[in-house]
């Protein structure tokens, strides 16, 4: 990836909330969504927005999958849908269960391996869409994605014809301890639980029993959450029960569809060291791009006060070249 982090943006924590707050996140003219509900196999639900590119049918879908309470309005979905109405692509985001802005029925929510949900979409939406598709996951949602055609296997290009992970925090443990010291707990941790916290407590009172709510409206980082909510809704044993086995980066080598894993090493979430390198993947499906600067999820470009399509540009142009 060809990427210069503007001078007045010099760190990845600048990079990271310039993107997120300020950053101009389309190009003039703000996406228009169309809602679409999808009720799933448990008889719960989730809702699919639908960016008005004005694509033809036939024409590539990119599936966007967002990251920790992320959904069609985050900066980096706005900026993947202005790209790819630019390229003729039509663009969906389906968002995880709790995300779209309604509580969802079931008792569970979503998590970094949810790679059975994931199939569940990828599935649907081949088996409506005529053209090529084409998936990319952010953070939690680039993740989940890897894990998916880790499983997949051999049947993964059957449904997607290429897939791309975006600071994705594919080494959880190393992740998860990262976002829970000192500024990143601070800042990021608190913004996380702030709507964490709340969504877990009205599930809570919408299935009474499900956890301890108390020793929930105690925790202070994702940690503690994962433990009490997210691990045992979920059918893990433990935090580290989950973040071991919901990890992408121990499966890169099962991957047999092209693959692009970006991750800038100045991510404040995702710490360089975690990150593998060429030799340690050893799989020719895999493109490891490993940029000096970007932030998570941020790669601010252009003049004051910058823009964030370049992410979005460059991925969307991988993700062109590859064959189908």
């Amino acid at each position: 990836m060809h990427y210069r982090a503007p001078w007045w943006l010099p760190g990845g924590h600048t990079q990271t909330l310039w993107a997120a707050l300020a950053a101009q996140r389309h190009d003039g003219r703000a996406p228009q969504w169309q809602r679409q509900r999808w009720t799933t196999p448990d008889d719960d639900f989730i809702d699919v927005d639908w960016a008005a590119t004005g694509a033809p049918p036939t024409a590539p879908l990119l599936v966007l999958f967002h990251g920790l309470e992320g959904s069609s309005a985050s900066p980096y979905a706005q900026a993947f849908a202005c790209v790819a109405a630019a390229r003729g692509w039509q663009l969906a985001v389906p968002h995880f269960r709790g995300c779209s802005g309604e509580l969802n029925r079931a008792p569970r929510a979503y998590h970094s391996g949810d790679h059975e949900e994931i199939g569940w979409m990828l599935q649907r939406f081949a088996a409506q869409h005529p053209g090529p598709l084409l998936a990319a996951g952010v953070s939690l949602g680039g993740n989940a994605l890897l894990r998916w055609a880790q499983e997949a296997g051999e049947q993964a290009p059957h449904t997607v014809r290429a897939v791309a992970a975006l600071c994705a925090p594919i080494d959880l443990a190393a992740a998860g301890h990262a976002i829970g010291r000192g500024f990143n707990r601070q800042v990021y941790t608190r913004a996380f639980l702030r709507t964490m916290v709340p969504k877990a407590l009205a599930k809570l009172a919408q299935h009474p029993g499900l956890f301890d709510g108390e020793s929930l409206r105690a925790a202070r980082d994702l940690y503690t959450f994962d433990n009490i909510f997210t691990a045992p809704l979920h059918g893990f044993a433990s935090t580290d029960d989950y973040w071991h086995r919901a990890s992408a980066l121990p499966h890169l080598h099962r991957l047999r569809l092209p693959t692009l894993v970006l991750n800038p090493r100045n991510d404040p979430f995702v710490p360089a060291h975690s990150l593998p390198s060429p030799e340690r993947v050893s799989n020719s499906w895999v493109q490891l791009w490993q940029p000096a600067q970007g932030g998570h999820v941020g790669f601010p470009s252009g003049p004051f006060p910058g823009h964030v399509l370049a992410l979005p540009e460059q991925v969307c142009a991988w993700l062109a070249q590859q064959p189908g």
